[in-house]
């Protein structure tokens, strides 16, 4: 029988070849998929075969099937969706992980993955400035960060009225009472949904100019609800414009009423990691959760995400699980007692490779380089004729319009064109853009978090766009 070992190196190197090329040729490849689903279906859809192949085989023609169809997130040109790319140390320390194979359940499963994991969340509570004292979770991405946070407040608060609600469950339970802005994000929803608490039970408040809830609208709806459980939401970085709330105002009105209070941070909150950004989180660690991704600004590979949580027992109450055929330590941390997944990837690896990779400082200036760059990219289009910046970053992420030329034209008109240049830019291949609707309008959104955006693919884009305008 044939040894496993020449099956691996060979499979591996094709990956290793395969790869490296993909990186090296994104400056030059299109940022958007140059295939249609129909072509790629023709193309990876096949009869599966009674008998195998070899791996190397395998992956050489995985990689020929599908690459018209994949985008260019890894590189400095797409700045769709708030899509990170992955720090070299990162990828590295990811295969590895895939390698190795272990399943970061327990410590007894996986010693080594179980202390790294346990590193990167003391650092992580550093960077981030949040409470030491705050347990955490390395999950697969904000949205279940966001499930496994609200399960802390779901024990937390139901635990007040006397209700235990892993036992009891949701029948008979009083209700939580969810405050958020009419600017959370979806993911924020499912989690809400996937917990059993109601849609229904979500309020929506007013926001001001720049989006941020407005502290009367807390206050006032609050006070309608004293002495019932309540959960308020708030923005750390919004979807559109990266609004920041109020923290150190809101924070404590929120309190004043026994609230707890979570943070939806998926990539805003780095911006705790810039000494000249800071400001924008002033008083964020007084809130009661917070949830991030990895997968966005820290640009490590997918899926990557984190909960972080000041009621360590709330958290371990709301999801930890005690069995006969479970080993669990004595001097080390269980990582199944504090995330929604039992058998799971050693992510934690990557997350302490690109730590160590980028260090404080570099976090700092990947934080601080992808803001001066969205501002770049929004003010250089914003100027070109026939375009219209309407959201100047404050972070990275801005807004931009593009109007129709054409006499008496309406704003459906102005909408229409909009999503007509976007889609040309992206067929140009030049750069990846989605678009939005933010205050009635159509709007082309600019995110841009990723490490290898530099000053010279701002150019290029802005030119491409001028271009697609001519």
């Amino acid at each position: 029988m044939q040894k496993l070992a020449p099956d691996f190196r060979q499979a591996l190197d094709v990956a290793f070849d395969r790869a490296i090329s993909h990186l090296e040729h994104l400056d030059e490849s299109s940022v958007a998929a140059t295939a249609d689903a129909a072509t790629l279906r023709a193309q990876i859809d096949k009869p599966l075969t009674k008998a195998g192949m070899p791996p190397q085989q395998v992956i050489d023609e995985l990689v020929r099937d599908v690459e018209s169809g994949l985008l260019g997130s890894a590189g400095g040109r797409f700045f769709g969706w708030v899509i990170g790319g992955a720090l070299p140390a990162a990828v590295a320390a990811d295969w590895l992980a895939s390698a190795w194979q272990q399943n970061a359940a327990l410590y007894a499963c996986a010693p080594a993955a179980a202390v790294v994991e346990e590193t990167v969340g003391t650092w992580l509570k550093d960077i981030l400035g949040l409470p030491l004292r705050a347990s955490f979770a390395l999950v697969t991405g904000c949205q279940m960060a966001h499930v496994t946070c609200l399960a802390a407040a779901r024990h937390a608060l139901l635990s007040r009225h006397g209700w235990d609600v892993e036992s009891q469950g949701l029948y008979g339970a009083p209700p939580i009472r969810i405050l958020s802005s009419s600017e959370r994000h979806g993911s924020f929803e499912r989690a809400v949904r996937l917990l059993g608490f109601g849609q229904a039970h979500i309020r929506l408040l007013p926001v001001d100019d720049h989006c941020r809830l407005l502290p009367d609208a807390l206050e006032e709806e609050l006070s309608k609800a004293a002495g019932a459980p309540i959960l308020v939401l708030l923005q750390a970085g919004d979807i559109n414009i990266g609004a920041y709330d109020s923290f150190e105002t809101l924070i404590p009105i929120a309190k004043r009423h026994g609230a707890w209070v979570h943070v939806d941070g998926a990539f805003g909150l780095w911006a705790a990691a810039s000494p000249r950004l800071r400001y924008l989180v002033k008083g964020i660690e007084a809130a009661d959760s917070w949830a991030t991704d990895g997968h966005k600004w820290l640009n490590v590979p997918f899926d990557s995400g984190f909960a972080f949580v000041t009621d360590p027992e709330s958290h371990q109450a709301s999801l930890s699980l005690r069995a006969s055929y479970l080993t669990h330590a004595a001097d080390a941390r269980d990582q199944m007692d504090w995330n929604p997944e039992w058998s799971r990837r050693a992510r934690a690896f990557p997350t302490y490779a690109a730590l160590r990779q980028l260090g404080r400082d570099g976090i700092a200036d990947l934080i601080e380089r992808c803001c001066r760059h969205a501002h770049a990219i929004v003010t250089g289009i914003g100027e070109l004729p026939g375009a219209e910046a309407l959201w100047k970053p404050v972070i990275n992420q801005g807004l931009v319009r593009f109007l129709d030329q054409k006499a008496g034209a309406t704003e459906e008109d102005h909408d229409r064109h909009t999503d007509e240049v976007i889609a040309a830019i992206l067929k140009t291949g030049e750069a990846f853009f989605g678009g939005t609707t933010w205050r009635g309008r159509r709007s082309m959104r600019v995110s841009v978090c990723n490490w290898q955006t530099s000053d010279q693919d701002v150019e290029r884009v802005v030119k491409a766009v001028a271009n697609v305008l001519q």
